[in-house]
């Protein structure tokens, strides 16, 4: 008698999921899907999509607006991000704070004039589907990064005199003829010439460090030649 009760309960609980999946499969729910590994570190088409809102709302662009080939390199940013990520786990450095991220997410709330409220401000992330809790998230975690590659390659970088020099005579005079403003003497440009040179050479730093990484790093991509929206599986 035991046993056929027990057996009746498994088969309503069985009816049970299957009448609740077929409700959920009807209603065309769409289901979170792995696009990427990092090291054994997911990569879900939710984060995808929320990246692509992010970059959107940060650009000033409509999501429709993104080809493939932009879905593409938000997708390779979001592996480089889990790669420095690890990275940051054995480094020591102060992480981004709330109020260093608001100043930040001013900066971008500039560019829609409608966000001067704080309800307009909400309406805007609703647009993008995002909350406040995750662009404070997205622009911390940015923060944090541009730290650790400043922490790791800026130390590495050295720029001299002769560089400086070149850089205003080849490039920074020829701008200011062009725009049509007076001289500018070497000496008052040339701390802001040393911080673009610099600059300019971590970035080409990073590129090679997370060229770098990837070659040590076991990074999978499901159906590479897809894009976020694409391949969407229901249930």
């Amino acid at each position: 008698m035991h046993r056929v009760r027990t057996a009746t309960i498994v088969v309503l609980a069985l009816g049970l999921f299957l009448s609740i999946f077929a409700s959920v499969a009807a209603a065309g729910e769409v289901i979170d899907r792995i696009v990427a590994t990092v090291n054994g570190h997911i990569i879900l088409q939710s984060d995808w999509d929320e990246a692509l809102c992010y970059e959107a709302l940060m650009n000033g662009r409509a999501l429709n607006q993104f080809t493939d080939d932009d879905r593409r390199a938000v997708l390779d940013r979001l592996i480089d991000q889990e790669l420095l990520g690890e990275q940051m786990k054995s480094a020591s450095f102060q992480h981004a704070s709330a109020s260093e991220a608001a100043s930040r997410i001013a900066e971008a709330r500039k560019q829609y004039p409608e966000a001067a409220s704080d309800e307009g401000w909400r309406a805007v992330l609703g647009k993008f589907e995002l909350s406040e809790k995750d662009m404070l998230a997205h622009v911390q975690q940015q923060i944090d990064l541009m730290r650790l590659v400043d922490a790791h390659l800026r130390p590495a970088v050295q720029i001299d005199s002769k560089s400086i020099e070149s850089y205003y005579r080849e490039k920074f005079v020829p701008q200011l003829k062009e725009s049509g403003a007076g001289d500018v003497p070497l000496a008052d440009v040339s701390a802001k010439i040393r911080e673009l040179l610099t600059q300019e050479k971590v970035n080409e730093l990073m590129i090679s460090w997370l060229q770098s990484l990837r070659s040590e790093s076991k990074v999978s991509v499901p159906g590479a030649t897809g894009s976020a929206g694409d391949g969407e599986q229901t249930r």
